[in-house]
């Protein structure tokens, strides 16, 4: 019966649950292989290798956590950083969605609360009025300032990661004259398929730019230095767009943190901003787990607020 067999035993069920059902790389599936074994290693430790879903408890739960917080690291007495606590935690968060799914009697995933860090992760992202000035920067006279400025714009409009950008093809987008916006399926990281968007600002830049284009080279977006060799692969790299985006953010007086990232970021927050549930935007940015989208949350809590406030603040309802 199910839920009788060993918690340590459904290993090899996971990862073919995450080949198959998730979609997931083998590299992400031995990740995971890799966290889960410190659970059950400690379970082994503590005699309770032989325990099954149904018998995992709030108390084991609080034990584990307990047990990765005092952890001492194989190169001296510093402990585990709470963000590398919870890649372990959530490892085990998706055993226990994986038996939620499979009907295994367990306890609900979201009973393994993940290590609160001190301090969230520092999110940099341009504003509004910073995003139009990075746009306006190159110099569209120019063949390859078009092609920065189509460049930023697909950053921003998509939220793509800058090695996902690289890797498009020409032949990826079909755009026409009648053509308003865009939406193209990428294998991002991992091998996750997902859609991406592109606004019309985002598509009319990249006709402007692909009109200019008279080399048949199949890369979106290319090399135009005159010392680039016939032979050689004219194709953008990731270093390149980097010091692309970089000599822009320069030129617009722009934080110098600000990276091809950044642009991702600035992304995220927009959406979320303007109110878009937390879980779209983790599809739009293709992140596996909603875990790695929420440190975008703390930077939105402000304008999530005053949006409540100004639409639901129950003014309208009598005394």
């Amino acid at each position: 019966m199910k839920g009788f067999k060993p918690i340590i035993d459904y290993l090899y069920d996971f990862l073919d649950y995450l080949e198959i059902e998730k979609g997931l790389s083998s590299e992400s599936q031995k990740n995971y292989s890799r966290f889960l074994k410190k659970f059950f290693d400690w379970l082994e430790d503590n005699d309770l290798g032989e325990l099954k879903p149904n018998q995992l408890t709030d108390e084991l739960i609080w034990k584990y956590r307990l047990y990765l917080s005092r952890h001492q690291t194989e190169r001296g007495n510093a402990g585990l950083k709470k963000s590398t606590q919870n890649y372990y935690l959530i490892a085990l968060r998706n055993l226990l969605s994986f038996f939620l799914e499979k009907n295994i009697t367990s306890l609900p995933p979201d009973k393994v609360k993940l290590a609160k860090e001190k301090s969230d992760k520092q999110v940099n992202f341009l504003k509004i009025d910073q995003i139009q000035s990075l746009l306006l920067a190159p110099d569209i006279a120019k063949i390859d300032g078009l092609r920065d400025r189509a460049i930023l714009e697909v950053l921003f409009s998509t939220g793509l990661r800058v090695a996902e950008l690289v890797a498009l093809d020409r032949e990826q987008l079909k755009i026409t004259k009648s053509t308003p916006f865009l939406e193209i399926s990428i294998s991002g990281k991992g091998g996750k398929v997902r859609t991406v968007y592109f606004s019309e600002r985002a598509v009319h830049w990249l006709s402007q730019y692909l009109n200019k284009r008279v080399d048949l080279d199949p890369a979106l977006f290319i090399n135009f230095s005159s010392a680039q060799k016939k032979s050689d692969s004219r194709r953008l790299t990731v270093r390149s767009v980097e010091n692309i985006v970089k000599k822009y953010v320069v030129m617009a007086g722009l934080p110098i943190m600000s990276s091809p990232h950044t642009l991702r970021h600035s992304y995220a927050t927009d959406l979320l901003s303007q109110g878009v549930d937390l879980r779209l935007v983790q599809e739009f940015l293709g992140h596996a787990n909603i875990a790695t989208t929420q440190i975008y949350t703390h930077v939105t809590n402000k304008q999530l607020r005053d949006v409540h406030q100004k639409f639901h603040s129950g003014k309208n309802l009598k005394d």
